[in-house]
């Protein structure tokens, strides 16, 4: 008969060997839980979206449950990094791996590709669809005027590198037409509102435009998430011909490090030059060619000294200053903005740098 002591710690003790201290998932450190059909340690998060796959996985806690001997023999012979061999098998470099900070809908459909629907394991090439020269899924599009959500279609291009959407099905002109060149793509569900909630940034004029876009279907949202992810990889490889897709796999989407309103001053740094709307400022951890130096700014407006907690950042074509409300704020907009200059200039950062410094 099994004992619950021993097998307990037989498990704690796998869990503790590298590979298997991290969750198989998501990365998250000392799981917990296991599935005993697949042979995995993961977090309790991922335990929850394994129960969701009964037909593939079933899971334990490693130290409420009982385990019999088989069952831990098996998780003895398996484990995290033989299970990875087998199911990360094939996995594309522009196909996103979900962290433990992500949203549920990029692990849940993780989980699905690699366990229920075998993806990576070479035994199919479901993969492809997301690298095919044109790809379509109607999303659900927030509306600019009314804030409404409405059904638009989407098309993907690799050929020119664009992404299209339309107004109606047999539209023949689009509604916009992005670039790759500065697209980014990022699942925001609070901030829009839908547990599969996807912001799609872009610039135009100049300026940072925004596309919030969802699907009730997770697997729907998250395939044109890593559409647009393989489109922007073949667009820099394209770009960069010199360059291997390791070093480009780290550009092809970028998270937001903080978003919020600050005022803003005119060319000239005076309080007569403080312009009345506030902007709406996103910083990006993939634009650290447009930063140089950050510092805190003794400028103070003549507005009731309100506006009195600046922050001067020096860009290769011009210096910005910022207003701040409270100190708080000012405090995490400099973390932000100094981990961004902080981190090491790419490729395209030295070109869009050049292009900054000569005008264009």
């Amino acid at each position: 008969m099994a004992s619950l002591d021993r097998n307990n710690k037989l498990l704690l003790d796998m869990v503790r060997q590298p590979g298997n201290n991290l969750c198989a998932d998501c990365g998250a450190p000392e799981p917990d839980w296991a599935s005993y059909t697949l042979g995995i340690f993961v977090c309790l998060t991922c335990s929850g979206l394994h129960r969701n796959l009964p037909a593939v996985s079933k899971v334990k806690s490693i130290r409420l449950d009982f385990w019999e001997d088989s069952l831990v023999e098996f998780m003895q012979e398996r484990g995290n990094s033989a299970a990875k061999a087998i199911f990360e098998k094939c996995v594309p470099g522009f196909f996103y791996r979900p962290q433990q900070k992500d949203c549920v809908v990029l692990k849940d459909q993780w989980i699905r590709a690699k366990y229920e629907r075998r993806e990576f394991t070479g035994e199919n090439y479901l993969q492809q669809v997301y690298s095919t020269d044109v790809f379509e899924s109607t999303l659900w599009k927030k509306g600019k005027d009314n804030k409404q959500f409405l059904k638009r279609i989407f098309l993907l291009n690799r050929k020119d590198f664009t992404l299209r959407y339309f107004i109606k099905e047999d539209s023949k002109v689009p509604k916009a037409v992005i670039s790759m060149k500065d697209l980014n793509a990022v699942f925001q569900p609070e901030k829009i509102g839908h547990a599969h909630g996807l912001q799609i940034s872009y610039l135009q004029d100049e300026r940072t435009r925004n596309l919030f876009v969802y699907h009730e279907n997770g697997q729907v949202i998250v395939s044109m998430f890593n559409a647009i992810r393989s489109t922007r990889l073949a667009y820099l490889q394209k770009k960069h011909l010199t360059l291997q897709d390791n070093d480009l796999i780290l550009q092809i989407t970028g998270n937001c490090l903080k978003e919020g309103y600050m005022e803003k001053t005119g060319p000239t740094v005076s309080a007569g030059a403080i312009q009345e709307e506030v902007v709406h400022t996103v910083l990006n951890e993939q634009k650290a060619s447009l930063l140089q130096n950050s510092t805190e700014s003794s400028n103070k407006s003549t507005r009731g000294g309100r506006w009195h907690r600046g922050i001067t950042l020096q860009t290769p074509s011009r210096q910005f200053v910022f207003m701040c409300e409270q100190d708080q704020e000012q405090k995490e907009w400099l973390e932000a903005f100094r981990k961004v200059i902080s981190q090491p200039m790419t490729p395209e950062d030295y070109a869009n740098e050049a292009n900054l410094r000569r005008g264009k």
